[in-house]
């Protein structure tokens, strides 16, 4: 009924640029919160970035100064911009979205499937 779908992931040097989109379709009345995590073999699904419907933004330490969020309410579509970086960064990103679909009155979380971002020399 809901379905988010990451893109953008890929191969990138260190130093390079990334830019993710997700895009949230289906039957959804309302979308509260939308966020990006990240998650490495062997290690806890982490927050990357988040941003709020009045479009408050919050980030991981880890990232601050080179990442940057927005969201398209009117597309029901997040970003994330990706700039300077480093092999840490390398993981698979998800999109979450705390969202409310027309046939519940309560707000629940939903996942995309991921998209795989790597960056190596």
């Amino acid at each position: 009924q809901v379905q988010l779908v990451e893109s953008g992931g890929g191969l990138v040097q260190p130093g390079g640029s990334l830019r993710l989109s997700c895009v949230a379709s289906g039957s959804i009345f309302s979308i509260y919160k939308m966020g990006w995590y990240r998650q490495v073999p062997g290690k806890q699904r982490e927050l990357v970035a988040s941003i709020t419907n009045s479009a408050t933004p919050n980030y991981a330490d880890s990232v601050k100064g080179r990442f940057t969020i927005s969201r398209d309410n009117a597309k029901n579509t997040v970003y994330l911009q990706m700039n300077s970086l480093k092999p840490e960064d390398t993981a698979v990103y998800y999109c979450n979205a705390l969202l409310q679909i027309r046939t519940t009155i309560t707000p629940n979380v939903y996942w995309g499937q991921g998209t795989q971002v790597t960056v190596s020399s």
